[in-house]
């Protein structure tokens, strides 16, 4: 790990209205912070610690594309969670995320930011902030969870390579004036210790009900990529496990856990 800055005080504010155990570590460049919080949590890092990066070389999003994170202009987060769940449980940390991280944005900026499932938030029909929750298992079952998320904050339209122009944006671009980074990213540590805490003491019912409150996927016809093929419909719901329920053309309704959508 290189290039830390941190110290127990610096990391105060962004935790304030907290209780979570956790320690920021805030790094300049880095490969991904999600494998620095993995390295973290390998090491014992206590649930809520996060790594905070200026600039990511490698971003990860899903299924290993590359999250472009440009330095300053966003906030590059991830998050240890150490949830006493099982582990085929895990994509519900998901909509848990996007949940809290579009209630900060939301509140904190006034930009009506929706969720597309699985792990996306759009601004307008574009790609504001990308979540990506890893999982890690043992003998006994789920052992801790990364939280990543990526927001795109204070980056103009040249920011973006030309290929992402029209599919990305940014708090900037959708809000017409810059965020405060450091204000956004104690916002949404106090929203994802708020929603979890909530998942853990109530399940998963309260949390699907935030959801698709905020999602721009209901109600909206789909194509869904999944292992077995493509499958299109209009996406109605969630099911009690989180998954997303499609209802075909058929009229048959099917639930799916993971996959990934085009809007239609």
């Amino acid at each position: 790990m290189s290039n830390d800055k941190i110290t127990a005080a610096a990391g105060a504010d962004i935790y304030r209205d907290t209780n979570w155990a956790g320690r920021l570590r805030r790094l300049d460049t880095v490969v991904s912070t999600q494998e620095e919080a993995k390295l973290l949590a390998e090491q014992g890092a206590p649930e809520g610690t996060a790594v905070m990066a200026e600039e990511q070389t490698v971003g990860r999003g899903t299924r290993g594309r590359r999250w472009h994170s440009p330095k300053g202009k966003g906030v590059w987060m991830s998050v240890v969670l150490r949830p006493d769940i099982p582990l085929q449980s895990t994509p519900q940390l998901t909509l848990l995320a996007g949940v809290a991280v579009c209630t900060a944005i939301r509140q904190l900026t006034g930009v009506e930011a929706g969720i597309k499932w699985p792990n996306d938030l759009l601004a307008r029909g574009r790609k504001l902030c990308g979540i990506l929750v890893e999982a890690s298992a043992g003998p006994g079952g789920l052992q801790y969870a990364i939280a990543g998320i990526g927001i795109g904050a204070n980056l103009s339209e040249e920011d973006y390579p030309p290929e992402l122009r029209s599919i990305a944006t940014s708090l900037l671009i959708e809000g017409g004036m810059p965020v405060d980074r450091e204000e956004l990213a104690a916002k949404v540590l106090r929203e994802l210790q708020y929603h979890y805490k909530l998942y853990l003491a109530q399940g998963l019912e309260p949390i699907s009900r935030l959801w698709e409150e905020m999602s721009v996927t209901l109600g909206r016809r789909i194509r869904l990529k999944t292992p077995q093929g493509w499958l299109e419909g209009t996406a109605v719901g969630l099911g009690e496990d989180g998954g997303l329920l499609l209802r075909e053309d058929n009229g048959s309704v099917t639930s799916v856990c993971s996959g990934e959508i085009t809007l239609i």
